[in-house]
């Protein structure tokens, strides 16, 4: 039942947010042209029952950056704009997409790469991929990133251990308050 009130409130939340953030999205989209000549970012990441599914953002890096983890990328590859959307994290928006297409939801696991096979492994062994992956959640909040997939695979069971409809609201809350920096960037 409760899974069926998350995907409600997602479906709603995500229709709302695209409604409501075209201009933004609009915006950005036009500055992103400007910036790297391609302002949408699509890549493979492995989502619920690891069942792999592409991730929409807004591009932050150089156009011809590698596919990897953010912790594995150098700062110098962060566009002047891509840091803005980095900072303020309107790089996201474009997941909403993703959310109300049912690939993912507004608070979960974020999405790994298909390449992070030591996140991947410890994720199965904690049933991490019996959900869908978010947008936010505790271990973002808590600046746990994918840099550590021992303590990112344990904080995300947690998070599903004792998942709520009022622990969706608080991380969602706590995202939208600026807690939480995101995935670290190399300098």
């Amino acid at each position: 039942m409760m899974n069926g009130i998350i995907r409600s409130l997602d479906i709603v939340f995500s229709i709302m947010g695209l409604i409501i953030g075209l201009p933004i999205l609009l915006i950005i989209v036009i500055f992103g042209v400007f910036d790297t000549g391609s302002p949408i970012f699509r890549q493979q990441r492995v989502g619920r029952g690891q069942k792999p599914f592409t991730l929409v953002k807004f591009r932050t890096m150089k156009k011809d950056t590698a596919d990897m983890a953010s912790h594995l990328a150098n700062a110098s590859l962060i566009t002047p704009f891509g840091r803005f959307l980095r900072r303020t994290k309107l790089d996201e928006l474009p997941q909403l997409w993703n959310v109300l297409k049912g690939d993912m939801s507004l608070v979960g696991p974020r999405p790994c790469l298909e390449s992070q096979y030591e996140l991947i492994e410890a994720r199965n062994k904690l049933n991490v991929f019996s959900v869908r992956p978010g947008i936010t959640g505790l271990a973002q909040v808590n600046d746990i990133d994918m840099s550590t997939p021992e303590l990112l695979a344990e904080t995300d069971a947690k998070m599903i251990a004792s998942f709520s409809v009022k622990q969706y609201f608080y991380l969602i809350f706590l995202t939208l308050t600026g807690k939480g920096a995101g995935d670290r960037i190399r300098k």
